[in-house]
């Protein structure tokens, strides 16, 4: 019996968006992230956690793009031009990553595994599949005193550009795998992993906002060019120095109704301002 595998890789950290605070999350550009008090813009962390599909391919197979999951924690931002370093280890039916800055601390922590995962039924909730609801031409503002706990989002109806699937691929992930540029791209872990926030801004208004925790569950691919519909439930809120913190279930189906992906996104959706470190 061969024990477990570990894949490694070390690269520099780099923005992938236009570095200006008028983007839709100003944390991701230097002067807004500066403005509340970070150093320098923040890497999105699904795009980091993306940099490390690779590995996660090399240690589980394909497999896990079929049928697999994930359980993510981003720590600590990850900055343009550090010196990062990955690893996933384990295998072959589940594994651990973590994402490392030149300081040694840890950046992204999780655990993945190929099939259902162990905590789908206790944590995620599914919410229904509904029609698609049209865009509003007002979006409220999230507070922590409208957070709509315990309640359903709008329901989000969108097919995926295969042209923008592919430039998210090239540009943002640097990866030329045919699996993601290909003819019938599929959606880059990535790309999934950061879904959940073009759902709640179908609902909301917010941000400068920060990823903090992940649960993914992928039941089936998932391709660009083909309808897909998130329905969203808010499970809480919560304040924790300064910042507000929401937790949300999305469930995106296809159009005919099949169940692809299962998600909870934990986000801080208003940033407390505080000294740069």
């Amino acid at each position: 019996m061969t024990g477990p595998s570990v894949a490694q890789l070390q690269m520099e950290a780099f923005l992938g968006n236009e570095d200006s605070p008028t983007i839709r999350n100003a944390i991701h550009s230097t002067q807004g992230a500066q403005e509340y008090g970070f150093r320098a813009a923040l890497v999105g962390g699904a795009t980091v956690f993306g940099w490390a599909t690779p590995l996660i391919l090399e240690v589980l197979g394909r497999e896990w793009l079929d049928q697999g999951w994930c359980e993510l924690s981003f720590r600590r931002p990850t900055y343009p031009g550090e010196q990062i370093g990955m690893a996933v280890e384990g295998g072959p039916e589940t594994a651990t990553i973590a994402i490392t800055g030149p300081d040694g601390d840890v950046r992204i922590a999780g655990d993945l595994g190929r099939g259902i995962a162990p905590w789908l039924d206790d944590v995620l909730l599914k919410t229904p599949m509904r029609d698609p609801e049209p865009a509003m031409e007002v979006h409220p503002r999230l507070t922590h005193e409208v957070a709509p706990v315990g309640r359903q989002l709008a329901v989000l109806g969108r097919t995926e550009d295969p042209e923008e699937v592919r430039e998210y691929a090239l540009k943002k992930q640097r990866s030329e795998d045919p699996i993601f540029v290909g003819e019938r791209p599929r959606l880059h872990p990535g790309w999934l992993v950061n879904r959940p926030t073009s759902t709640l801004h179908h609902s909301f208004d917010y941000g400068p906002a920060i990823h903090v925790r992940t649960h993914l569950q992928i039941f089936e691919p998932v391709y660009a060019g083909e309808p897909l519909i998130t329905t969203a439930t808010f499970r809480e809120t919560y304040e924790k120095k300064g910042n507000h913190y929401g937790a949300y279930d999305c469930t995106t189906y296809s159009q005919d109704g099949r169940e692809l992906i299962r998600q909870r996104h934990t986000t801080i959706y208003e940033v407390a301002k505080r000294n740069a470190s």
